[in-house]
C-alpha cells in the first residue's frame, strides 16, 4: 500500500521536505531534534519508494514502537526478529512473507553475521547472504555508530553496503568532535564527497571549519529541523508510546516474578467478580488495589534497563529530561545510571526539593531531574527541559497532566515531547487505556497524588479490562 507524503504520513507539511530529499538524495541524515518526526520520514521515505524489503536497526527499546509504526503508517508487514526465526528470517523474507525486519544494535552478530574475529576489517566479515535481499535500511540513533573500529559500526557498515536507501536517523550526529561523522559518512557511501577519511581529518577534525562542514552537509546529505524553526506547525504537546518487550528485554527473575503477581492478580480478579457481597466485595477490592500498586512496579522494573538506554541516547543530544516514577526502587535505579542527576522525590525534604529544581533549571550539565509522581506532580517548574519521560504511568488523567505541566507551563520557549515507557502486553496498557478514556472526568481534578482511585466504577472498569485482556489472549492460543 503505497502511501502519499502529505496526508497519511504526517500531519505536518514541512515532513514533506524531509520525505523529498530522502528520495532525492537516498543516502542521508536525518537530524530533526527528537518528536518531529524522523521516523515517520524514514517511512514515508521507504514506501514511496517501494523500497522493500527494508532492514531497521534501533536500540532495544525502540523494536516494538518501529513495528507498531511500520504496520501504522504504511500497513507493512514488520517483524522483531528473536531467537524463533533465527534461522528461518531470510527464507520468509525471500518468500515475501514479509516487509521489513527490526533488529537491535547487540543482535546484529546473532542475525546477520556468519564469521567474525576480534580485530576483522569489514573485507573479512562474512555475512548472512540474504542481506543482499534488503533494498532499504534505516540505522536509528546513528551515532552509536561514530567509532569506526568497534564492532557495531563495522556490521552496520556491512549491512549497509549496496543498498539503495540508507537513512541515518540522529538528532546528534556530532557527539564529541567532527570526526565522529567519518564512520557515520562511510555507512552512508558519501566519506569520499568530502575528500576521504584524511582529508576529512586534516580539514575538520580538529575542529576547524566547521561553518564550511555544516554547509556541506545540509546541501548533500543532511534535513535537520529544531522544534522552534517548525513551533508554529506543531501542536504545544506531542505524546509517543515507546513499547518496551519485557520478556526480552527484562532480567529473567523480574519477568518471572511480574508474570506471577500477574497470574495471581487475575485469579483473585476472578474471585471479586463472583463475589455478591457488599462488604466482603468492599475488602476483597482494597486487597486488590494493593496488587495492581505492586504490578505496576514490578512492570517499572522490567523497563528500566531499555528505559536507560534510551535517556544515554537522549541525553547525548545535549538536551534535558524529566523523567517521572513512583517507586524508590526504579529511582535509586535511574541515579545510579546517572550520577550527576537530582531528585524530587518523598525522601527528600522541601529545600533539597528546591535546590534540586534549581540546579536543574540554571545548570546546563545537569541535564536529567528524577521524579516521584507524588512528590513532583504540583508546584514546581521545570521549564530548562522540553521533554518528559514516565516510567510508570500515573492512575489518573490529572495525575499524568498534572507531571506533564511541570514542562508545559510559562517560561516554556518549546513543544514539549512526552514519552510513555509501556512494557508490552503488561498491565501499562491497562492503566493507560483507562486514563486516556477517562480525560475529560479526570481534568476536572486539581490536585495530584499518584494514590490509586479508590472508587467502585474506576475499580470495575480496570478490573475488566485485565480480565477481558486474559479473555482475548486465550482466544487467540
Amino acid at each position: 500500500m503505497e502511501v502519499p507524503i502529505k496526508l497519511n504520513i504526517t500531519p505536518y507539511d514541512y515532513q514533506k521536505e524531509g520525505i523529498e530529499k530522502g528520495l532525492e538524495w537516498k543516502r542521508l541524515f536525518l537530524g530533526d531534534e527528537p518528536g518531529l518526526g524522523k521516523t515517520c520520514q524514514s517511512i514515508g521515505i521507504v514506501n514511496t519508494a517501494k523500497a522493500y524489503p527494508a532492514l531497521v536497526i534501533c536500540p532495544s527499546s525502540l523494536k516494538i514502537n518501529w513495528k507498531r509504526e511500520f504496520e501504522k503508517f504504511a500497513g507493512a508487514e514488520a517483524i522483531v526478529l528473536n531467537d524463533n526465526i533465527k534461522a528461518t528470517w531470510g527464507y520468509m523474507l525471500q518468500m515475501h512473507n514479509m516487509d521489513v525486519c527490526i533488529c537491535n544494535y547487540e543482535s546484529l552478530r546473532k542475525y546477520f553475521v556468519w564469521e567474525y574475529k576480534k580485530g576483522y576489517r569489514l573485507k573479512d566479515i562474512v555475512f548472512s547472504p540474504f542481506i543482499s535481499l534488503f533494498k532499504s535500511i534505516i540505522i536509528d540513533e546513528s551515532h552509536r555508530c561514530k567509532d569506526p573500529g568497534a564492532q557495531q559500526s563495522k556490521f552496520v557498515a556491512g549491512l549497509a553496503a549496496g543498498k539503495e536507501y540508507v537513512m541515518l536517523l540522529t538528532g546528534t550526529p556530532v557527539v564529541n568532535r567532527p570526526r565522529d561523522l567519518i564512520a557515520q559518512l562511510a555507512i552512508m557511501d558519501r566519506l569520499k564527497e568530502f575528500g576521504g577519511t584524511s582529508y576529512f581529518t586534516a580539514r575538520y577534525g580538529d575542529g576547524e571549519n566547521l561553518t564550511e562542514l555544516s554547509e556541506k552537509l545540509y546541501e548533500t546529505c543532511l534535513v535537520r529541523r529544531e522544534k522552534k524553526d517548525v513551533l508554529t506547525q506543531l501542536p504545544d504537546k506531542t505524546r509517543m508510546d515507546i513499547y518496551i518487550d519485557i520478556e526480552k528485554e527484562a532480567p529473567q527473575e523480574y519477568y518471572e516474578a511480574y508474570k506471577m503477581a500477574e497470574e495471581n492478580l487475575k485469579e483473585y480478579l476472578l474471585t471479586y467478580k463472583s463475589c455478591t457481597e457488599w462488604q466482603a466485595r468492599a475488602k476483597m477490592r482494597n486487597k486488590a488495589l494493593v496488587q495492581f500498586m505492586e504490578l505496576r512496579s514490578l512492570v517499572g522494573i522490567c523497563k528500566v534497563k531499555p528505559v536507560i538506554d534510551f535517556i544515554k541516547d537522549f541525553v547525548a543530544t545535549g538536551k534535558k529530561i524529566v523523567v517521572f516514577c513512583s517507586s524508590h526502587s526504579i529511582v535509586d535505579s535511574i541515579k545510579k545510571a546517572f550520577p550527576k542527576a537530582v531528585m524530587v522525590t518523598g525522601r527528600e525534604n522541601y529545600v533539597q526539593k528546591q535546590a534540586a529544581v534549581d540546579v536543574f533549571q540554571n545548570r546546563p550539565e545537569i541535564q536529567v531531574i528524577i521524579c516521584s509522581i507524588k512528590a513532583a506532580g504540583v508546584g514546581i517548574t521545570l521549564t530548562a527541559s522540553s521533554t518528559v519521560l514516565f516510567i510508570e504511568q500515573p492512575w489518573t488523567y490529572a495525575d499524568l497532566v498534572q507531571c506533564e505541566d511541570r514542562c508545559h507551563r510559562i517560561g516554556q520557549k518549546d513543544n514539549v515531547t512526552v514519552y510513555n515507557a509501556l512494557g508490552n502486553n503488561s498491565i501499562d496498557h491497562r492503566i493507560y487505556n483507562l486514563i486516556q478514556n477517562k480525560r475529560s472526568i479526570s481534568n476536572q481534578i486539581m490536585a495530584s497524588s499518584d494514590d490509586i482511585p479508590k472508587d467502585e466504577c474506576y475499580f470495575d472498569e480496570l478490573v475488566n479490562l485485565v480480565l477481558n485482556d486474559t479473555k482475548k489472549q486465550n482466544s487467540n492460543t
